[in-house]
């Protein structure tokens, strides 16, 4: 059955927000509503209002979808971890006097500086409002966040030969945060995720 004009422009307005493969779902179900509108007598035209009325803005069906964003989800989740796996290093880098390590200074700052855009990337995901935006910080953010970790571990094991407790602490907090990091890249939500 042909579309309406105010169904498609409805469906475009979500586009411009939501992945295709959320969009398509929505329009099945749209179109499945128009259809039970049609079947109850409706005309073409009052079938389509009432549909795209049931459905509701496209703003609220954008926020919905932005709330249940994966990579919002996962922003939050590193959010709420990120201090206790930071305080394990900050015992680990006090303990073993990581102001004397030969590490250049400008690398602790390269480090410092991405540490605090990450936490900037994992903040706009978790409050962000635009589907596409949360989706793109999260990612970005999740991924950074395991490169600072697998750097933190490697710099220290080469540092290190022999780690203490609050190392080998330290470096557990980090592995795994990165093997969640991986599930969430690989797992069930990665496709969600990287729409």
């Amino acid at each position: 059955m042909a579309e309406s004009s105010l169904i498609t422009g409805y469906l475009s307005a979500l586009s411009a927000q939501l992945p295709a493969s959320v969009v398509a779902e929505l329009a099945d179900g749209l179109d499945q509503t128009r259809q039970h509108y049609l079947d109850q007598g409706l005309s073409p035209d009052a079938a389509a209002e009432a549909a795209v009325a049931e459905f509701g803005p496209p703003r609220l069906i954008v926020v919905a979808f932005t709330s249940l964003n994966p990579a919002r989800r996962a922003a939050r989740r590193l959010l709420a971890t990120g201090p206790a796996v930071g305080a394990c290093w900050a015992g680990a880098l006090i303990t073993t006097r990581a102001w004397a390590w030969p590490v250049p200074t400008a690398a602790r700052i390269v480090f410092g500086l991405t540490l605090v855009t990450v936490v900037g990337l994992l903040a706009a995901a978790a409050l962000g409002s635009s589907y596409r935006f949360v989706r793109r910080a999260g990612t970005a953010g999740w991924a950074s966040i395991t490169a600072l970790d697998v750097t933190m571990v490697v710099t220290v094991l080469l540092i290190i030969p022999a780690p203490a407790w609050p190392v080998v602490v330290a470096i557990a907090a980090s592995m795994t945060r990165i093997a969640w990091s991986a599930q969430v890249a690989v797992g069930t939500d990665s496709a969600s995720i990287n729409t």
